[in-house]
């Protein structure tokens, strides 16, 4: 019997630690400071992009510097976790624009330093050397690059469309149901 209960409390105890440390493990791109200035640029469309353009060159910049640090496991460690943060502001920003895209708000003015800046972030990801430790996270920051690269200058073009027939919206952070 007290082995029964042994295994009950040992069960018991997975079902408890294990989420644990998987959130122990999921890595946050933004410091709760960025995460608060996000939030609360969150009605301000072209703010909050420029947010996210302005995180993700302190990113690319970081991940610049790490690359002509000496080769150790620390470094391999520290630029999988950069990339992986990276690739994780890169969709998070894919979304944001998705959301702004579907109620027309007019973030022409963010998306032209977007535009400018997402030529630099895809040369710094391209440039780093294939290492074993983290050419999986490299792979993916690269195509979640390319995707919102892609995104972004269909969806600038998309707004100079838009907003030369609907001239009265211009300027608005999101379109009003007519």
């Amino acid at each position: 019997m007290p082995l029964k209960i042994l295994l009950i409390v040992f069960a018991a105890a997975q079902l408890i630690v294990l989420p644990l440390c998987a959130q122990m493990d999921k890595r946050e791109p933004l410091t709760s400071a960025q995460v608060e200035e996000i939030r609360e640029a969150g009605i301000y469309p072209v703010e909050r992009v420029k947010l996210y353009t302005k995180y993700l060159n302190e990113h690319a910049d970081s991940l610049k510097s790490l690359t002509s640090r000496a080769h150790s496991a620390a470094r391999v460690q520290r630029i999988d976790n950069e990339l992986k943060d990276f690739a994780a502001l890169l969709d998070e920003l894919g979304s944001n624009l998705d959301t702004y895209s579907d109620r027309h708000a007019d973030i022409r003015l963010a998306l032209k330093p977007l535009n400018e800046a997402t030529p630099h972030w895809q040369e710094i990801l391209r440039a780093l050397p294939g290492e074993h430790g983290f050419d999986l996270s490299r792979k993916e920051a690269i195509e979640a690059g390319d995707d919102l690269a892609d995104q972004a200058k269909r969806l600038e073009q998309e707004q100079l469309e838009y907003f030369r027939i609907h001239k009265d919206e211009k300027g608005q952070e999101r379109a009003e149901p007519k």
